[in-house]
Order: structure tokens, then C-alpha cells, then sequence
């Protein structure tokens, strides 16, 4: 009975390993590989209108879901073939590196710290940081009018919050509230919880067309982001092709439509498109 028992035992062990051998194996392919495959897990935000939103049939919307399905597109997946995976900005590093998506759509700035983690393709949009209050505000006109007595919200895992911190002395004693996701900091704007969301500005006017009268973009950009799409460290063979399809987009006029579809009606003017980095 025992040697029976310790055959099952090593039976079990043995398949186990068998199934995380293969488990393994799939998530360690790369987006390249995977199109090939002829389906693609991509990171976007769900919370970002205008960006990347989840609505409330369960499809997907903004300029990163159409950078997304283009780029998809390019390399071969029909949109239909597309699992899209929601990815907050403290665990888009994460997701990657674990193989739980292919590539990352989600207004990921790049920086030199990320890319000490992850790749990335791109920039496919420029922007800069700003500041979204109250449309009654008039205390808050930039970074510059923020002090101790000001609450200011910005999301954990990202960097606008501690760059308003780091460049204004006025606001050095700033009160910083981190929250998951921007959608809890405009929440907690509209609710007097917070005097201010500082994030990218084209986030923050797609969160002010959302309530059109209740919230308002002040001041000027102040910083230079650039979003790219993020992929898998050293995964070079991907991140061409993904640069390749940036360009694609950017020359055949899809990027400036999808740009006027998203946010034609919030005054924002289109920009110049970004040239892709070949680094």
C-alpha cells in the first residue's frame, strides 16, 4: 500500500510539473511569437476616458485602444483575437515581466528608470503634466499657486505628484493623497476630498469632458511625457515591429483621425506626431 501510495505521490508530482513546464512555456513567448500565434493579451488603463476605457457593455475605448488595435493589426491579430487586460501604473512593469500581457498600452511614460525593467516602443504621443480642480477653483491657477493647505492627488506607481513636489518650492509642503487609479482621485475632487489631480494633461482633459461644467484644466504643461508602449526587456524583435506599425499609423493619417475622434470635442489641439525612437 505504501509503494502505491508513494507512485501516485510521484505521478502527481510529475504531472504538476508537466503542466507548469507548459504554462511556463506560453507565457514566456514573445508578442512576436504570440501574434504569430494569432492572439495578443494587451495592457490598457480602464479608467482613462478618452484613453482607455472599459464601457459599460464591456468594450473597449480611446487613443490607446486604437494605437493598441492598430499595432495589433500590423502584426497580424484581428481585433477580435485581442485580450485586453486592465494594467494600473504600480503594476505595468510587473505585468510584463510575468508574461500576463504581450505589450502595454496604458499612457506608460518613458523614463530611465523603466527602462531599466522593461523596453520601449515609441513615443507614439507627447505630452505634459497638469492640473485638474473644481470649475468654481479660482485659488489653484498652476503648480506654482499649490501650499500646505492644498490636498493634491496623483496615483501610486506613477511620477507627476512628486515632480510637482520636486520643481515648486511653493509646494513643497503640498499634501499628497496616492490613490490606485485616477478615476478614485477625480472622484474624490468632485466629492471636496482633494483640491487638485495632477497627471498628463490629455488624461486629464478627457476626465473634464467627462463632466462637462464640473471640472476644468488649469495652467500650462509643465513637464514632457512621452508614451510608450511597453514590451518585454530585451524582446528587440518585437519592439521593431511595433515601431514599424507606430510609423505606419503616424504616416497613413489614422493616428491624427483617432486623436479627432477621441478628443476633437474637448478643444484640445491636435500636436505634431511624435518621431519614433530607434534606439
Amino acid at each position: 500500500m505504501r509503494i502505491n501510495h508513494a507512485i501516485r505521490i510521484a505521478a502527481g508530482v510529475a504531472a504538476l510539473a508537466l503542466t507548469v513546464t507548459a504554462c511556463g512555456g506560453s507565457s514566456n513567448k514573445t508578442a512576436s511569437q504570440h501574434a504569430a500565434d494569432g492572439k495578443l493579451t494587451i495592457g490598457i488603463k480602464y479608467d482613462q476616458p478618452g484613453l482607455g476605457l472599459q464601457n459599460k457593455d464591456g468594450s473597449y475605448s480611446g487613443f490607446d485602444v486604437d494605437v493598441a488595435k492598430f499595432v495589433a493589426d500590423k502584426l497580424g491579430v484581428k481585433p477580435e483575437n485581442i485580450t485586453f487586460k486592465e494594467s494600473p501604473s504600480a503594476q505595468r512593469e510587473t505585468l510584463i515581466q510575468n508574461g500576463q500581457v504581450d505589450f502595454i498600452v496604458a499612457t506608460y511614460s518613458i523614463t530611465d528608470a523603466r527602462k531599466q525593467k522593461v523596453d520601449f516602443a515609441g513615443p507614439y504621443f507627447i505630452t505634459g503634466q497638469s492640473l485638474l480642480v473644481r470649475s468654481d477653483n479660482t485659488d489653484i491657477t498652476g503648480p506654482e499657486s499649490l501650499n500646505g493647505n492644498k490636498k493634491l492627488c496623483s496615483v501610486k506607481g506613477s511620477t507627476p505628484a512628486q515632480n510637482i513636489k520636486d520643481k515648486y518650492v511653493s509646494a513643497k509642503e503640498v499634501q499628497l493623497q496616492e490613490y490606485d487609479t485616477y478615476s478614485l482621485c477625480v472622484e474624490a475632487l468632485k466629492s471636496g476630498a482633494v483640491d487638485a489631480v495632477t497627471t498628463d494633461d490629455i488624461i486629464l482633459r478627457g476626465y473634464a469632458a467627462q463632466s462637462p461644467g464640473a471640472l476644468k484644466v488649469v495652467g500650462n504643461t509643465f513637464t514632457t511625457e512621452k508614451y510608450g508602449i511597453g514590451v518585454k526587456k530585451g524582446d528587440t524583435e518585437s519592439r521593431g515591429k511595433i515601431n514599424d506599425a507606430i510609423d505606419a499609423m503616424i504616416s497613413s493619417g489614422a493616428w491624427k483621425a483617432a486623436l479627432e475622434k477621441e478628443f476633437g470635442s474637448t478643444g484640445i489641439q491636435i500636436p505634431e506626431p511624435p518621431k519614433v525612437d530607434r534606439y
